[in-house]
């Protein structure tokens, strides 16, 4: 009997997240004004980097698991940014403070600088009705 290898990985679907929060950033600052797409968009990133952060600590406790302790610090350290900006991101969207928006996603793009983008493969039914969930998930905080 072969060797079974798991084809999803952890590091697979992050590659594939980060492509998706790519494409995403991309159409957002090509779009003129802040429409009911565009808060779609933004809580479709929400969404995006917290399976990110998730992945990561599926990831991390593998290499623990094989006491590769820094290796796993390394992992968390380097993809950190994303819970971060998840939280951000979260806020901005439940809390309404859409000013905010522009110097968030100025921040977020030299994490994306690596990923080419010659066609953009992700459609609408991607982030449709992101804003509506993350606004139904729980109240504001103020």
């Amino acid at each position: 009997m072969g060797r079974v290898i798991n084809t999803d990985s952890s590091g697979k679907r992050r590659n594939q997240l980060m492509r998706t929060g790519a494409e995403i950033l991309r159409r957002l600052t090509q779009k003129q004004d802040l429409d009911d797409e565009a808060r779609d968009m933004v809580a479709s990133l929400v969404y995006t980097f917290r399976e990110i952060d998730e992945g990561i600590d599926t990831s991390a406790a593998a290499w623990e698991k094989r006491d590769y302790w820094m290796k796993a610090e390394e992992l968390r350290r380097r993809w950190g940014w994303t819970g971060r900006a998840a939280d951000q991101l979260q806020d901005v969207v439940v809390n309404d403070k859409w000013q905010l928006l522009p110097p968030l996603l100025v921040k977020l793009l030299p994490y994306f600088n690596d990923i080419k983008i010659t066609k953009l493969t992700r459609d609408e039914s991607e982030w449709q009705g992101s804003h509506l969930r993350l606004i139904s998930e729980k109240p504001p905080t103020r």
